[in-house]
């Protein structure tokens, strides 16, 4: 069975609502959306206090190539535009949207009924999933418009889809693989079309055989879709290990993209999306988020409309927990801890964990034993403990040189180090001072 061949660890899985059925969440009393939630340049408004939208609407259009246009989730009257802190902690601007009932634009086919065949073309494929401001949604949140735009000279020759969810603890794509098999497969289809290729990939870790079973048995009707099922390993689910483990081709060091190598990688959930914008003219203002934890009452995974406060899907899996030591944005290993509950879901949240006080402590840091596990971990074979050492000494030239941009952010080097140093801490301190002097430096040429 295939896997990635530089580096990897093994989490423990903690499935713990594996087995839950999706949930519709209920509405929101208010629903407050933020203008920044994709990668590149923030949306602008296009509404102002006291407009009165409905579900679908569009408030904000994209704030350059590389921007996304939200839309409504709910239906109601505008009531502010405002700046609140999200998941990062950062104040963003946000509109804030009293909920009144649940009005939905009329050009959105509600109806539960698969629409196999699309009669558009490449670019009128193109066109429509970014007109429903659909995002990468794994996480990294890439404007998919953009990806299915490639530069020229390069030339895609397969789609992979991401059904690989190897972080702890979420199963949102997995439930939504279960439950909604044939729409990812037409949203895969139509994403061929798109990139104009003939051949893609589902690829699904061994751990969930219920979703290798279901989605094999069901693209024996679709032509040139293939499932191929991995080995169990973090961090399968980045771009770069991906098309190693399904295609045995190495992405080369940023610049270089998966499109240099032939491929378009999607999430599950964004081919999905794909298939509600194309065949249900239904643009982007939902996703499913696990909630999860050992001491939450009822681990969950809801449908859940965009601008949510976190605290709703919290109160639906049985409440904070008396234990409670942090309140994660995202699985254990890439998430970041939030400050607030009320940091509301958006495209890109794909899970809130709760973990008790025990787990949420960090050990003390010790000095480096130089074992190199660390090294032996990272899956972009880069040194982890000189990244960090370098940007702790702020040595910002020397980070550069050592490759900082190509990491990840993984933390497969701080999971595997007997010293409990804070790798990724610096090493994400390291990426975004260097990212600050690499674009200072182009702007000056």
């Amino acid at each position: 069975m295939k896997t990635f061949k530089i580096g990897g660890v093994h989490p423990a899985a903690n499935k713990l609502s594996a087995d839950k059925a999706i949930e519709v969440l209920a509405l929101p009393k208010q629903a407050i959306i933020p203008l920044s939630q994709h990668i590149g340049a923030p949306a602008k408004a296009i509404v102002d206090k006291g407009a009165v939208v409905k579900v679908g609407t569009k408030i904000a259009e994209a704030g350059g190539f590389v921007s996304a246009d939200i839309f409504s989730s709910v239906s109601g009257k505008v009531m502010k535009i405002d700046s609140i802190p999200d998941a990062s902690g950062y104040r963003k601007p946000a509109i804030f949207i009293n909920v009144e009932g649940d009005e939905w634009e009329e050009s959105i086919d509600r109806s539960e009924t698969l629409v196999k065949e699309c009669n558009l073309t490449p670019e009128e494929i193109v066109a429509k999933v970014k007109a429903a401001g659909i995002v990468g949604m794994g996480g990294a949140t890439f404007p998919t418009h953009v990806k299915l735009m490639p530069p020229p000279g390069a030339k895609a020759d397969c789609v992979i889809i991401n059904g690989v969810e190897c972080e702890p603890y979420l199963t949102a794509d997995h439930r939504l693989m279960l439950e909604k098999p044939e729409e990812i497969l037409v949203g895969t289809s139509i994403l061929m079309k798109a990139a104009k290729v003939s051949k893609a990939y589902i690829a699904i870790e061994n751990n969930k055989p219920d979703a290798i079973k279901l989605m094999t048995e069901k693209a024996k009707a679709y032509a040139g879709i293939e499932i191929v099922p991995l080995k169990v390993k973090y961090p399968q689910g980045g771009e770069k290990q991906l098309i190693d483990a399904v295609i045995n081709r190495q992405v080369p060091a940023p610049p270089a993209i998966p499109i240099n190598v032939g491929a378009i990688v999607q999430n599950v959930g964004t081919a999905f999306a794909v298939y509600e914008a194309v065949q249900k003219n239904k643009p982007l203002f939902e996703r499913v988020v696990t909630v999860t934890g050992k001491s939450v009452a009822k681990p969950s995974n809801f449908l859940t409309r965009i601008g949510t406060p976190m605290s709703q899907l919290i109160e639906a899996a049985g409440g904070q927990p008396e234990d409670t030591g942090k309140i994660i944005s995202g699985g254990p290993m890439m998430g970041k801890a939030v400050g607030s509950v009320d940091v509301p879901i958006t495209k890109g949240s794909s899970g809130i964990l709760i973990m008790n006080d025990k787990e949420s402590k960090r050990a003390e840091e010790q000095p480096c034993i130089r074992c190199a596990k660390c090294v032996s971990a990272c899956p972009m074979g880069l040194e982890p403990y000189l990244l960090a050492t370098l940007s702790a000494h702020k040595d910002w030239e020397s980070v550069e040189k050592e490759c900082v941009m190509s990491c990840i952010e993984c933390g497969s080097c701080q999971f595997t180090c007997p010293s409990h140093r804070y790798l990724l801490d610096y090493i994400r301190m390291g990426k975004t001072t260097v990212g600050g002097i690499i674009r200072a430096r182009n702007a000056k040429k």
